[in-house]
């Protein structure tokens, strides 16, 4: 059942050290104070934000804290292995150059800009890359109070028929100040670009041959360099995108330039054994921890063999070429992996690939024992007398030799459907969430090793309809379905799709989705909300029903997406709280969760709000993604990671439309007014048993 474990080691002490154990988990993991002990170990630094991922290297026990999106380093206390920390910044990608019908190879998309202090760090051609400044922290550093903020930089969005765009800065430091560290963004790939589009981290690759078409890395210059310069383009074909660790590759006449190769930043967990799927895997080797890839470039459209450049190790997308009819590939998302080249085919006309975001981990020691792991996979912490796995990305859970638990508590959430593209005075439904189950399973005989997916967020609708999630298991017998697309607000085909969770009813296919489709108990999500005239309905949410869009008679708004769901008990570790899942409506919320927690955090799967057709007269515009409000009000939430829909151009204070936010399987949000609808988020898998 499954390959061979590609995750993080934990602590995972073996039984004769139960004391030993006890106190990590109170100490470490749930942020009390642990019993007294002889085997008592020095303590760490106290700090919270990100996912939590702790393991051990050689003696020593570390914590990582792995930024998948914007937050903050909180530091409460220090402890007795100093004040220093080690870091990885990596900022989002470049995205690929697009392309009409019967265009030549367009350029493939830098990587993000690459820094670390972590030792040991190499480019390919063995020159160090690691920044030899430590990083102190402190309780009343950052903003004052311990609060060092983390900033992650998007990668360049996805562009037809253009060159590409750059990806965002990442950034960890205190707040304003000149003392922390900054990555920027990798540049677009394309046909000829100018204003220096193409260059940043490391440069995106371009069409053109000469000096003047090479995009430029290491923009601006840090020591030692964040990047590498694109390869050279030939009239023809397209030069791939500078990597981390080298220069993109050079376009001969017929075929696409190679993206540059990232670097491997082994700061979120062992890599030499066991893997953890923080990064992108490297296939020669099988380990993971690699980022900032360049992305291939484009192809010729009219030579044979017309091939496309490959992406570069560390995240970069594969290009396309002649014959491939399709899409640059997407680069890896926390990776700052560049977006794939295109070329053009008649007839069509395909998009550069998106750049994969950026990420930050942050990571210190905070004990040292020797021990052995009871399962690999994931980022492993502890709380409240269980181990926990989290994987934000596919990988593997397997047991160790010293495994003992008869079961595992699990919790599956799918990627959400993307939000409808918007009509010329029609809105769009938002996207359906991801499938959320949870439960026990039994584990099996000793040893296992189960396949995770973690599932893919669906595409907004740009130029046609919007595609849904794709699914998240644990082992294929137990699997959450992607959530539904969000129909669009035109007259074409583009209908609401059934899933985890419904998309909702746009201007073409007024009713929403289904939702726990395929059925499952207790169901995984519900349906979308229809179309209301001027507003497209809400995504179906893993708590509850879209809400339908208003009608011509009231100030139309688009339906806000449906409640999400929140975490069971088990796995709401305290020091987890700012980074997993989404904020939640505080208090018992009728129908779910009755009593539960009340602190609005832990969240997961609501539904993307519906776009609106609104003429200035409504200040709310498009729909509150997630919001589950009882009486349906836009003006509620976001909660539970769902998109806010978006209102036309015309809208008066109309909110902004966003996507799913990333590993909470929350549906993109809709749109109107002709514009895109927005990304569906990436789901998530969590597995728990007793420590």
């Amino acid at each position: 059942m499954g390959a061979r474990s590609s995750q993080s080691r934990g602590p995972g002490l073996n039984e004769t050290d139960g004391h030993l154990l006890e106190y990590f988990r109170n100490t470490f993991g749930a942020g009390g104070g642990g019993n007294s002990g002889p085997l008592v170990p020095p303590s760490g630094l106290t700090a919270t934000g990100g996912i939590i991922s702790d393991y051990t290297s050689g003696s020593d026990v570390y914590r990582a804290h792995v930024f998948t999106s914007s937050g903050a380093l909180n530091v409460t206390a220090l402890g007795t292995f100093g004040d220093t920390v080690e870091y990885l910044v990596v900022a989002g990608g470049g995205s690929g150059g697009g392309t009409s019908s019967s265009g030549g190879g367009r350029g493939g998309g830098g990587a993000g800009g690459l820094r670390t202090n972590l030792p040991g760090v190499v480019d390919a051609g063995a020159n160090p890359l690691t920044i030899s400044t430590p990083f102190s922290v402190s309780t009343t550093g950052g903003n004052g109070s311990g609060s060092y903020t983390v900033t992650i930089g998007g990668g360049g969005a996805a562009t037809s028929q253009s060159n590409g765009l750059q990806g965002g800065p990442s950034y960890f430091g205190p707040p304003s100040t000149p003392n922390g560290i900054t990555a920027t963004g990798g540049g677009g790939g394309g046909y000829q670009l100018s204003n220096n589009d193409n260059d940043g981290g490391s440069g995106g690759g371009d069409y053109t041959s000469g000096t003047p078409y090479v995009g430029l890395g290491n923009t601006p210059p840090t020591t030692p360099p964040q990047g590498n310069n694109s390869g050279q383009g030939s009239n023809n074909t397209a030069a791939g995108g500078g990597g981390a660790g080298a220069v993109g590759g050079n376009a001969p006449p017929t075929i696409g330039g190679v993206g540059g190769a990232g670097v491997q930043v082994a700061i979120a967990g062992p890599t030499a054994t066991t893997f953890t799927g923080v990064g992108a895997k490297n296939p020669s080797n099988n380990q993971y921890q690699y980022f900032a890839g360049g992305a291939g470039g484009g192809g010729s459209w009219n030579a044979s063999p017309g091939a496309a450049g490959a992406g570069g190790v560390g995240g970069g997308g594969n290009g396309k070429g002649d014959g491939d009819n399709a899409n640059g590939d997407d680069g890896l998302a926390a990776t700052g992996g560049g977006g794939g080249g295109t070329t053009g085919q008649n007839p069509g006309a395909y998009n550069g690939g998106a750049g994969g975001s950026g990420v930050v981990v942050v990571r210190y020691q905070i004990g040292r024992v020797t021990a052995t792991a009871k399962a690999t996979g994931g980022s492993v912490s502890y709380y409240g007398g269980k181990t926990i796995h989290t994987f934000t990305s596919s990988g593997t859970f397997a047991t160790a030799p010293n495994w003992s638990a008869a079961s595992v508590e699990y919790v599956i959430v799918a990627g959400g459907g993307g939000g409808g593209r918007g009509g010329s005075a029609e809105g769009s439904g938002g996207g359906g969430a991801g499938g959320f189950r949870t439960g026990t399973t039994p584990i099996g005989a000793h040893p296992v090793s189960t396949s995770i997916q973690v599932g893919a967020g669906g595409l907004g609708g740009v130029g046609g309809a919007a595609t849904s999630g794709t699914p998240s298991y644990f082992g294929t017998p137990i699997t959450s379905a992607g959530g539904g697309a969000g129909a669009a607000g035109t007259g074409s085909s583009n209908n609401a799709l059934d899933g985890g969770s419904g998309g909702g009813g746009g201007y073409n296919d007024t009713s929403g989705g289904s939702g726990n489709t395929p059925p499952v108990s207790p169901v995984q999500g519900y349906g979308g909300g229809d179309y209301g005239a001027y507003g497209g309905g809400g995504g179906g949410g893993a708590g509850g029903p879209g809400v339908n869009g208003t009608g011509p008679t009231t100030d139309p708004f688009g339906g806000p997406g449906g409640l999400g769901k929140q975490l069971p008990s088990t796995f709401r570790n305290p020091t987890s709280a700012t980074s997993l899942g989404a904020a939640g409506p505080t208090g018992s919320v009728p129908g779910t969760n009755p009593g539960g927690d009340t602190s609005g955090k832990f969240w997961f799967a609501g539904g993307g709000g519906g776009g609106t057709y609104d003429p200035g007269v409504n200040p709310t515009g498009g729909g509150r993604g997630g919001s589950g409000d009882a009486a349906g009000s836009p003006a509620a939430g976001p909660y539970a990671g769902g998109g806010n829909g978006g209102a036309s151009e015309s809208a008066a204070g109309g909110i902004g439309m966003t996507d799913g936010t990333a590993n909470t399987g929350g549906g993109g949000g809709g749109n109107a007014q002709g514009t895109a609808g927005r990304t569906g988020g990436s789901g998530i898998v969590l597995i728990a048993y007793p420590s």
